[in-house]
């Protein structure tokens, strides 16, 4: 299973914030973009629908910017992925072209099934599993204190 590149921006973005130091630091799209690698205009689309299902907040204007909310901090890595695929299936096999196979195939059955394992697995972790002390160097980001950071 291979996740989208707009997923894969999602999360980025996420791990970026979950390493600020919420307000005392202002983050930007622009920011997040070259921090992660990435078009400004693609990490602004991930932003927006992180924003959309509560995971972001974001404030306009001069001393404006992006953080990550409680509900962001606390959702498992699992549902963060399964809000940014949206649910569908591993292998299409029902839609304009649908497989003769189908009737009597066990592939879209053990898909589902390994699919539902890749997700069980996902959520056993939170943003905070996924960044440490190297993420935040390898950001080149300032250490807030306030922040914390396993497997220091």
């Amino acid at each position: 299973m291979q996740l989208s590149r707009f997923t894969d921006l999602g999360l980025r973005a996420l791990m970026r914030l979950a390493v600020s130091g919420d307000a005392e630091e202002r983050v930007t799209v622009k920011l997040i973009a070259r921090q992660v690698n990435a078009s400004e205009n693609y990490v602004a689309k991930a932003v927006s629908r992180l924003s959309e299902l509560g995971y972001v907040q974001s404030h306009r204007g001069r001393t404006g910017g992006i953080f990550l909310t409680e509900s962001g901090r606390s959702t498992t890595v699992g549902t963060i992925v399964r809000a940014l695929e949206g649910d569908t299936e591993v292998i299409e096999c029902l839609g304009d072209n649908p497989c003769p196979l189908a009737s009597a195939c066990r592939l879209r059955k053990l898909l589902a099934e390994a699919q539902a394992a890749f997700y069980r697995e996902l959520d056993q972790y939170t943003l905070a599993d996924l960044v440490d002390r190297r993420t935040v160097e390898l950001l080149h980001l300032p250490v807030f204190p306030a922040v914390a950071l396993v497997n220091e």
